[in-house]
């Protein structure tokens, strides 16, 4: 289930709230009571050792790999 990052503008403490996409726009209620409270824009950094192999040769894509003619 999605995790959604929210700012209370009654008290300024943030918050997350795991609730289905279909809820992501319903009001969320700041863990202090307040109900003024807006959605942040999350961002989503990947990083770590788990990735696709790289493909051995030198190319770089199809052109760069020398497939067209």
């Amino acid at each position: 289930m999605p995790r959604y990052d929210y700012r209370c503008r009654a008290c300024g403490s943030t918050f997350e709230l795991s609730r289905p996409m279909s809820a992501s726009r319903e009001a969320a209620l700041c863990p202090e009571g307040h109900e003024d409270t807006v959605k942040l824009l999350s961002t989503v950094a990947v990083t770590g050792g788990a990735s696709a192999p790289r493909p051995s040769g030198g190319g770089g894509g199809c052109c760069g790999g020398g497939c067209c003619g």
